[in-house]
């Protein structure tokens, strides 16, 4: 898999029926190794490690309706009273960021309603803060750490 711009992580990887898993410490248990996975993982321990974010308040692929359609966002991050605070959506590498990119995530937090999004494809990583009281969002230099966004 291509390196990323994110810490080289450890991990456990596996052939399933011609497929490469890689295992997943969140879901407890091996998923299929795609290039979105690749960065997902990474991100994971990233956000662990550097930002301080408890792995028992990260949620993978969190379902949530949007317009009652059925949507998946990447991450979600929740604070320690169980409120979603950050929401992270993951792309693979050779996916280009952009305003699309930001779309689906901002549709994302129309049901969630959290103060922090990121994007990311492993390479080049976004995040803003955004101010639901006057409808504005701001691009921050850099990913905030737990305490600083959990509140």
């Amino acid at each position: 898999m291509q390196a990323l711009n994110l810490p080289v992580i450890e991990a456990k990887t596996r052939a399933q029926n011609g497929r490469t898993e890689i295992f997943d410490p969140i879901r407890k248990k091996y998923v299929t190794l795609t290039p979105e996975e690749w960065v997902r993982q990474h991100f994971i321990q990233y956000l662990i490690h550097e930002k301080e974010v408890p792995a028992s308040l990260i949620h993978v692929e969190a379902s949530l309706k949007y317009n009652r359609l059925a949507k998946r966002s990447d991450l979600v991050i929740y604070t320690k009273t169980g409120t979603p605070c950050l929401v992270v959506e993951c792309k693979a590498p050779e996916v280009k960021i952009t305003q699309e990119v930001f779309d689906q995530v901002a549709i994302y937090n129309m049901t969630l309603k959290v103060d922090y999004l990121v994007v990311t494809n492993g390479l080049n990583h976004y995040a803003c803060f955004i101010d639901h009281a006057k409808g504005t969002y701001i691009f921050l230099t850099e990913i905030p750490a737990y305490p600083d966004f959990a509140g």
